[in-house]
C-alpha cells in the first residue's frame, strides 16, 4: 500500500520545518520567495494534493487541542477537563479523535512550539483556555485550521468560541440589586483571562446603569500573574460590601470559606454569588447561586467549526457567543437598603 506523503515528508526532503512547509502551502507570511517555490516543487512531485490556501492532504483523524498548564493543576483542572471530555465526544460524532497537549509556563514564554505541530499529527488545532497573545500568533501562524475556545484574542483575526460572560456577570448582578443590595463587590484578578474581565465589565455596566458607586477598595484580587491563586484580602471591616460576585465558583467557595471563619452569615450577613455552575457551587451544604456556563454547546459548537475548516466547507469567520443562564440557589438575601 502507498504510503500517504505528510508535510514532516516534505519537510525532510527540502530540509525546514513541517510548520514552514504548512506556510508554504497555505501561502502565509514567513516563507522565502525561493523556499515556498521550492517546497511547492517537492509537494508536487511526492503527490501532495493542496490548492485554495488550504492543504487537501488525507485527514489524520486528529484534532490537536492544546492547553496552558495553569489550567489544569490539582484540583482546578475539573473545569477544563470537563470541556475537554465533551469536546472529545463532540469531535468523535465527525469520526475525529481530540489529543491533548499541556504547554507549560515556560514553554509558553519561550515560544516552544507543541509536540503535536512539529511531528504533524493533527489536521487542526484549538486552543482552549487562554494563552498569550504572543504565543497564539504564533500557533495560528504555524497552523492553518486554528480555533480558540473560552477565549478569544482581540489582536488577531481567528475564529472564537466563547461564553457569554458579559451579560451573564450582568444578569448576577442584577439579581443582587433586585434584592436590595447598592454596596456590591467583584473578586477576581480583572487583568487575568478574557473571561474574568468580561466578568467585571458585566458586573460594572450593572451598577453604573443602577446609578451605583463601583468602588476599588471592593474589587479585590484572586491570584497572581501565573494564574496562582492567593489570598483574598478583604476590604476594612467596617466598610464591607453587603454582596459579592465572584469571578468562578472556586473562588466563591474560598471566600464563603473565609467570610465564615470571620464570624459573617451567609447569606444572612453577605451575599454571593459565582459563576460556571460547577463542582463548587454546590461542594458545600449552602449552594451557589451562580452562572451556568454551557459546556455542551460551547464544544458542539467548536467540533462543528474546526471540521468545517478541516474540510475546507464554507463559515463565517469571526466570534461565536454561547448564552449563559442564571442559576437561583441559596447563596443571596433580599436586604433594605443596608
Amino acid at each position: 500500500m502507498k504510503k500517504n506523503v505528510t508535510l514532516k515528508d516534505i519537510a525532510e526532503r527540502v530540509g525546514v520545518s513541517a510548520v514552514t512547509v504548512s506556510k508554504a502551502l497555505s501561502d502565509k507570511d514567513g516563507v522565502s520567495d525561493e523556499i515556498r517555490k521550492t517546497i511547492k516543487e517537492v509537494a508536487n512531485e511526492l503527490g501532495y494534493r493542496y490548492g485554495n490556501n488550504t492543504v487537501l492532504q488525507c485527514e489524520s483523524g486528529n484534532i490537536g487541542v492544546v492547553i496552558a498548564n495553569r489550567f489544569v493543576r490539582e484540583d482546578e483542572n475539573a473545569f477544563y477537563l470537563k470541556m475537554y471530555q465533551n469536546l472529545v465526544q463532540a469531535l468523535a460524532r465527525y469520526n475525529f479523535y481530540g489529543i491533548m497537549e499541556i504547554v507549560t509556563s515556560k514553554d509558553e514564554k519561550e515560544l516552544v512550539m507543541p509536540k503535536l505541530l512539529e511531528n504533524n499529527k493533527v489536521d487542526g488545532l484549538i486552543l482552549l483556555g487562554q494563552f498569550s497573545s504572543s504565543y497564539t500568533d504564533m500557533l495560528i501562524h504555524a497552523e492553518q485550521n486554528v480555533l480558540l475556545l473560552d477565549y478569544y484574542d482581540k489582536k488577531q483575526s481567528v475564529d472564537a468560541i466563547i461564553s457569554d460572560s458579559v451579560y451573564g456577570s450582568y444578569k448576577a448582578t442584577n439579581y443582587l440589586i433586585s434584592n436590595g443590595h447598592k454596596r456590591i463587590g467583584f473578586v477576581g484578578s480583572i487583568f487575568a483571562t478574557n473571561s474574568i474581565l468580561d466578568r467585571y465589565i458585566g458586573y460594572y455596566k450593572a451598577l453604573i446603569e443602577s446609578s451605583l458607586d463601583v468602588e476599588k477598595k471592593w474589587i479585590l484580587e484572586d491570584r497572581d500573574e501565573e494564574g496562582n491563586l492567593i489570598e483574598i484580602l478583604l476590604p476594612d471591616l467596617n466598610d464591607m460590601p453587603t454582596a459579592f460576585v465572584c469571578c468562578c465558583d472556586k473562588v466563591c467557595y474560598i471566600l464563603v470559606k473565609k467570610l465564615k471563619a470571620m464570624g459573617y452569615k451567609v447569606p444572612e450577613d453577605i451575599s454571593v454569588v459565582g459563576y460556571d455552575n460547577f463542582i463548587f457551587s454546590t461542594l458545600s451544604t449552602l449552594k451557589f447561586t451562580t452562572v451556568d456556563v454551557d459546556i455542551e454547546a460551547m464544544t458542539e459548537a467548536a467540533a462543528d467549526l474546526i471540521i468545517k475548516k478541516v474540510r475546507g466547507q464554507h463559515h463565517t469567520t469571526g466570534m461565536k457567543i454561547i448564552e449563559s443562564k442564571l442559576i437561583i440557589r441559596e447563596s443571596v438575601c433580599k436586604v433594605n437598603n443596608k
